[in-house]
């Protein structure tokens, strides 16, 4: 799951076998006789859920990699362009110097 939300939703006889969910949350959910085996699921990912007869087994720990929906083409042009921004300043004053002091000056 990848920023899935649950809202008021019913897992009845359900088993959630190799989930790994990054910004999923189940709020006002109830769970029935659900098994949860190899996963992530933590206890708050369950907001406001009810858990009744559940099973939890072999649940991953760690660090778990996240890429957010922030980092899309557009983010990447921009630090990119703000990249080639911060270097104007230093061509400007080299091409000056150039035409002040000399090329063959300005190369040694």
């Amino acid at each position: 799951f990848k920023s899935v939300t649950f809202e008021d939703s019913l897992f009845k006889n359900c088993v959630f076998e190799d989930i790994t969910s990054l910004n999923t949350y189940f709020r006002n959910c109830t769970f029935m006789n659900t098994t949860f085996y190899n996963t992530d699921l933590e206890q708050y990912k369950f907001v406001e859920s009810e858990l009744i007869n559940c099973t939890f087994s072999h649940i991953r720990t760690g660090c778990q990699i996240s890429f957010d929906d922030d980092y899309s083409a557009y983010w990447i042009y921009f630090v990119n362009f703000l990249g080639t921004l911060a270097v104007l300043p230093g061509n400007i004053v080299s091409a000056l110097l150039m035409d002040r002091i000399g090329r063959l000056t300005m190369l040694g």
